[in-house]
């Protein structure tokens, strides 16, 4: 099925679209297809105030490099150009460093490495990381471009707190024809 690429910014604006539908309008505009939800965003409404394909350029090179092992991670591995990623091996050794059972990525380490690598700063460590999300100020992650693309999960969320919705059988649904 193809997606139809809106004709205007208001048009674009005005229309929900899932991170597969983004990345086959900028196929089908000749615009980067990589990166997140947001990035993706801004290429289309990039184009759309009138800059051409040919020099929209993606916000963060694609990594060129394998992956790390749990070994070869420490405090001072470069969250840039090293083959740091957040894959199970990072999962096992962020459980080790935390001494917890069970680990789990947040919101603002992936915020931070993706800052990271479009700034192509390749100083900030894993050290860095680490010291940078237990500081984080709540407030900041609102400022972030990534959140404003999460309207269907504010959305799912705000209607299955309203008690009108608790009529409905299958309120997902429901939500998704809204």
């Amino acid at each position: 099925m193809s997606i139809e690429i809106p004709k205007s910014i208001t048009e674009f604006e005005h229309t929900y679209y899932y991170k597969t539908d983004l990345v086959k309008i900028c196929k089908s505009l000749n615009l980067p297809t990589s990166g997140t939800k947001a990035e993706l965003n801004l290429y289309i409404m990039t184009y759309l105030n009138g800059m051409p394909a040919t020099q929209i350029k993606p916000k963060r090179r694609q990594k060129s490099r394998r992956s790390l092992t749990y070994q070869e991670i420490n405090l001072d591995t470069k969250l840039v150009d090293s083959g740091f990623s957040f894959n199970n091996e990072a999962r096992r050794w962020f459980t080790d460093y935390f001494g917890v059972e069970k680990f789990s990525f947040k919101k603002e380490m992936a915020i931070v490495k993706r800052k990271a690598e479009a700034e192509n700063n390749t100083n900030i460590t894993v050290r860095d990381l680490i010291y940078q999300i237990e500081h984080w100020d709540q407030e900041e992650i609102g400022s972030v471009a990534e959140e404003q693309t999460y309207q269907w999960n504010n959305f799912v969320r705000d209607f299955f707190k309203d008690s009108a919705s608790i009529k409905y059988e299958d309120r997902l649904k429901v939500a998704a024809i809204l």
